[in-house]
């Protein structure tokens, strides 16, 4: 198996944007090739993830992707994963090139909806739910982490004060990130104050929708160091499934393709989670990355909350959390969001993450689920 690298990162601000779905695509993929310091021609095959194209009137973005390039004649594929169509297309990228079909490939993220209005994006997100056991009975995204919330506080030591400094702790990283969709300091009382959504998660608990798009440019070793320039090596990948149905599981505070997928990739590593130096994971609500940091072995079930109120996931914390300001605040489009996290690791580990830079990093780890954890990918990367 070829060892995998990633060369080259790029990636649109995440907001409210003006440009269409397919010229955030194009933007964010010439960044990326830019990054690398290649060619469009130079590019074997293209993964593009994407949820809701059809939200701007563009789907089958493989191919107009490939042709904006220039390099219309190269394969592409289309996937999507709900919220963790990212790391899927980056995961499918990513053994391609490791078997040897090719020495290089883009990964494209992207999502445009925040045109279509909140009742529209709300409507069409939950068709990635089980949509006959939750979103047609009316269980929204936030109603069925809002459960998951409240189990954990009935069962663990936890208050909706400490899932509120999760959300304070990424703005203050997501101020440092000039890309971030919302760059906006935030108080724990701010956070409690907010417009309840589906108790005890109020709006400051919960991720934006944005637009954005994000693109990685991965090769093979041999590749990256006939470059000559900075590149990251993957040493770890795995996915896993759960119930898709949250009514389906044994624990609702557990998500039982992150404990799969994070096995999976450690055992590739050959490292455990005592190695990773910091972390981007899935904070669609504050309660997902208490959640996400125990289940990826981090910290013990029920600890996780004593880690947010100890400052241990703090960018100056002993395991920083989300440096990049994580869906919450550096926004969440959707398709885009899981490779949005590769980028922010390959910046940290090449030294191009400006202020927000974690001090002495070797090792980073991305997390990126749908929905609510049917599907997880993680993976895990070293700076050489």
């Amino acid at each position: 198996m070829e060892k995998v690298c990633v060369l080259g990162a790029g990636s649109t601000k995440y907001g409210k944007l003006d440009d269409s779905i397919s010229d955030i695509t194009l933007q964010a993929s010439a960044s990326a090739i830019e990054s690398a310091g290649i060619e469009s021609k130079d590019i074997k095959a293209g993964y593009i993830s994407n949820v809701f194209g059809v939200a701007d009137k563009q789907v089958h973005l493989g191919p107009v992707v490939m042709s904006n390039l220039g390099i219309s004649d190269r394969p592409s594929l289309s996937i999507e994963s709900a919220c963790g169509s990212g790391s899927v297309s980056f995961r499918e990228a990513y053994a391609n090139v490791a078997a040897g079909f090719y020495d290089v490939a883009l990964v494209t993220g992207v999502e445009k909806v925040t045109h279509t209005g909140t009742e529209w994006t709300t409507t069409y997100f939950s068709y990635c739910s089980d949509f006959f056991y939750e979103g047609q009975a009316g269980a929204s995204f936030p109603g069925l982490f809002a459960s998951m919330a409240r189990a954990y506080i009935n069962e663990f030591n936890a208050t909706e004060e400490d899932f509120a400094q999760v959300a304070v702790k990424n703005h203050d990283n997501g101020l440092l990130n000039p890309k971030a969709h919302l760059r906006k300091k935030i108080t724990v009382d701010d956070v409690m104050n907010s417009a309840v959504v589906a108790s005890p998660l109020k709006l400051y608990d919960c991720c934006p929708f944005s637009d954005g798009a994000s693109a990685v440019v991965i090769c093979s070793e041999k590749f990256a160091k006939q470059q000559g320039g900075d590149y990251v090596e993957v040493i770890g990948s795995g996915r896993g499934g759960s119930p898709a149905a949250l009514q389906g599981r044994d624990h609702i505070t557990t998500i039982p393709s992150t404990k799969i997928a994070a096995d999976a990739a450690y055992k590739m590593a050959n490292i455990t989670s005592k190695d990773i130096d910091f972390a981007e994971v899935h904070d669609c609500f504050t309660i997902a990355e208490v959640v996400d940091t125990e289940d990826l072995g981090f910290f013990e079930k029920g600890k996780g909350i004593d880690a947010v109120r100890d400052g241990v996931t703090k960018l100056n914390g002993q395991l920083p959390i989300n440096p990049s300001g994580g869906l919450k605040s550096k926004g969440h489009p959707i398709g885009a969001t899981g490779v949005g996290q590769v980028v922010e690791v390959y910046d940290q580990l090449t030294g191009n993450a400006g202020e927000r830079t974690v001090n002495d990093a070797k090792i980073g780890l991305t997390q990126n689920f749908g929905a609510t954890g049917a599907s997880c990918a993680v993976h895990i990367f070293q700076s050489v």
